[in-house]
């Protein structure tokens, strides 16, 4: 008996839900455009950016959008919910699971530096990790901090796989704003690293991390920075960019401000270290996979590409070793310039909850 593709074939099986997701288009994905930014309410904003889906390559065109008042980028038109699951869909659990968590496992560097930053205000109690991924960062702080309670927080599959490894005492699956009532004061530290630019309101998430937090208490934020150069010098290519998943990218100052209205002071800012040295990599990566992209077995399409099209994708990707290692070797050369203020391509700030 010959068994059914889409028994044996993880993409098979996922294509007819897909298709039938896609049978009306992606309208119903987006919400009307905004015309006004959400951070200030100005309605003096430009055009910022124009692409596609990069990374998972699934059907639709996304805008980023700039206010020329406070800076803030935003997605314009903005994901409705529909949207945000049809995105996230097999990115950082089923088809998308062991891909993230190899790229999440190579980030040890910069998970103990998270880490190190916060250890220099004393040892914390219990710590709650908001968008915990698959719980690699509970793992390698734990390391550090062996007396540390960890648990985290998401609304991916990677809560469970966290549990299951012991790497978090407790995994909470749901929207931080909607769950911060019942874990009120629980918390000496909340974390949300590479998180508050996937929400779509940052704000509402900082007001959940007060709640959350004890008096006193420290906020620890990583987000990727709009201002750097590198994104005006890759365009579309610049990883950190991340549509449509990344909703909003706030400046540093926005942030400063924005945690004093709510109840922090900053204690602590690091401009350069949380910089990762792949931006031309990265860029150079996703510029070929672009071009090959008809070669590969996608579960929104409505058939497998042929054997020609599959062996020509994986010749072209071997062809472009060599430009990989070229592209990795500029980003370790140009990591002292992206350490410095403007090139690096993310930022980190600690506030403290006033008591």
């Amino acid at each position: 008996m010959i068994a059914n593709d889409s028994v044996t074939d993880p993409v098979a099986a996922r294509r007819p839900a897909y298709l039938a997701d896609l049978a009306d288009g992606t309208g119903r994905f987006f919400e009307p455009p905004r015309a006004r930014c959400p951070w200030c309410g100005s309605a003096a904003l430009r055009a910022r950016l124009r692409t596609t889906d990069l990374l998972q390559h699934k059907p639709g065109r996304f805008a980023l959008d700039g206010c020329r008042d406070c800076g803030h980028v935003f997605q314009n038109p903005r994901l409705t919910p529909a949207g945000l699951e049809f995105y996230y869909r097999d990115c950082y659990d089923g088809l998308g699971e062991k891909s993230m968590s190899g790229m999440f496992e190579g980030n040890r560097a910069g998970y103990r530096s998270r880490a190190e930053l916060v250890r220099g205000f004393g040892e914390p109690g219990a710590w709650l990790d908001v968008g915990m991924g698959h719980g690699h960062f509970c793992r390698e702080a734990g390391n550090l901090l062996p007396h540390t309670e960890f648990d985290g927080l998401d609304l991916s599959e990677g809560v469970e796989l966290a549990q299951r490894e012991g790497w978090v005492r407790t995994g909470y699956r749901g929207a931080f704003p909607e769950l911060a009532g019942e874990l009120g004061g629980q918390y000496d530290v909340v974390s949300m690293y590479h998180y508050l630019e996937h929400t779509p309101d940052p704000k509402r998430e900082l007001a959940a991390a007060h709640t959350a937090l004890r008096p006193g208490g420290l906020l620890a934020i990583e987000l990727p920075d709009p201002e750097c150069r590198w994104a005006a010098v890759l365009g579309r290519w610049w990883l950190p960019w991340l549509q449509p998943q990344h909703l909003n990218l706030i400046p540093i100052g926005n942030l400063r401000a924005e945690l004093a209205a709510r109840g922090f002071t900053v204690v602590a800012e690091q401009r350069g270290e949380p910089h990762a040295a792949i931006d031309l990599v990265a860029a150079a990566v996703m510029a070929v996979n672009a071009l090959t992209i008809g070669g590969e077995d996608l579960a929104w399409r409505a058939a497998r590409p042929g054997r020609a099209r599959r062996l020509l994708r994986k010749a072209a990707f071997l062809a472009c070793v060599p430009l990989f290692v070229l592209a990795g070797l500029l980003d370790r050369i140009s990591a002292p310039l992206g350490r410095t203020h403007g090139w690096s391509n993310a930022y980190r700030v600690v506030a403290r909850r006033d008591g």
